[in-house]
């Protein structure tokens, strides 16, 4: 590194020294309203549709500079803006795209979501860890399908899992937040899920009682929330932000601690540290900002429609359906039907259709 990057380097660390502080003090300055029973009211809609511009890990070009330079920024900014215009352009052109489709928002000055370890990535997988993430199979891996274990838990439209439900995704990035006495509820577009936390100090579930999003349970330090989840029952990825980003595995030893910190009306600081010592050799933490937005609405999640998908998928690929297949005519006979009527045949690969 020359004498130039190295200060401007240090600039940036000082500058991000001195926004961390500010936003701390204005965190301990505003106090967040209560609810009627006395909690602090972290209610309303936080969509993480506004941070899919900042990836999950750092690119190893920033090494441990947890944040872009204004240069960097401005860039970073001007790339946005041409997702930001993608629809409009295919509502132009007549042709419908991933314009439409995804939601990448505009990106942080973080370098990435990932701030510890330093380097802002995941820490390597354990021997156990990589021995299981070369046995991980999903709709982006195979091309031949013999049973539901060919998929995995997203294809399936079972679960992302954790801690990839709280992490941003191309598309229906809804976030909502409900309280009522004695319960927090974190409801997710994706996959219509709904996390329900239980704040009286009950003990978790019993450890061999396994779950897909595990067994959560919260409690209020001043206006943070923290939520302790344990009991999963590692089928899932650990992180499914994009649709190939899903070869690393999780284990039942998995341990996730969650904070809530309201900053002010428009604004919670998430963090979590996650832990999984069968898989990873340490611990990480992520940390990001949610931004209200009341106007946000879900969209249905239907996922495969009719629940069939992956049957057909199976029967559309495996050997052993193949005698059925070709008496009925198969994938080529109807490609070829399509042709002669002169439609396209250029037809998505069963990889390709399960995300549709």
């Amino acid at each position: 590194m020359n004498g130039r990057s190295a200060l401007i380097g240090f600039a940036v660390s000082v500058l991000a020294l001195a926004a961390s502080a500010g936003t701390a003090a204005a965190a301990q300055a505003w106090t967040p309203p209560k609810t009627p029973w006395g909690d602090p009211d972290l209610q309303g809609t936080w969509p993480l549709d506004q941070l899919g511009r900042t990836p999950l890990q750092r690119p190893p070009q920033y090494g441990d500079r947890l944040y872009l330079t204004d240069e960097e920024y401005k860039k970073a900014m001007a790339a946005a803006q041409v997702g930001l215009k993608a629809a409009a352009k295919e509502e132009k052109d007549n042709k419908l795209g991933a314009g439409h489709w995804f939601e990448y928002g505009e990106p942080l000055r973080q370098t990435s979501l990932i701030v510890e370890p330093a380097n802002g990535r995941l820490p390597p997988l354990t021997e156990k860890g990589k021995q299981l993430a070369a046995t991980m199979k999903s709709s982006w891996t195979q091309t031949v399908f013999e049973s539901p274990d060919d998929f995995n838990s997203l294809d399936r439209c079972i679960t992302r899992g954790l801690p990839a439900s709280m992490i941003p995704f191309p598309y229906n990035n809804g976030v909502r937040i409900f309280q009522s006495p004695g319960y927090v509820v974190i409801q997710l577009e994706i996959v219509h899920e709904t996390r329900i936390i239980p704040l009286d100090g009950a003990p978790p579930l019993p450890s061999n009682m396994q779950t897909w999003l595990g067994s959560s349970r919260g409690h209020f330090e001043g206006d943070t929330l923290v939520i302790d989840t344990t009991n999963f029952n590692g089928g899932t990825p650990m992180t499914i932000v994009s649709s190939r980003a899903t070869s690393v595995p999780t284990s039942t030893q998995m341990h996730i601690i969650e904070r809530l910190t309201p900053t002010d009306h428009n604004h919670i600081q998430y963090e979590a540290v996650i832990q999984d010592p069968d898989i990873l050799t340490a611990p990480w933490k992520m940390s990001f900002p949610w931004t209200r937005n009341d106007k946000y609405e879900f969209f249905e999640y239907a996922c495969a429609e009719g629940n069939e998908q992956t049957g057909n998928y199976i029967k559309a690929t495996s050997p052993r359906f193949a005698e059925a297949r070709a008496k009925n005519g198969g994938i080529a006979a109807g490609l070829q039907h399509a042709s002669e009527l002169g439609a396209p045949t250029n037809a998505p690969s069963p990889a390709d259709n399960i995300k549709r």
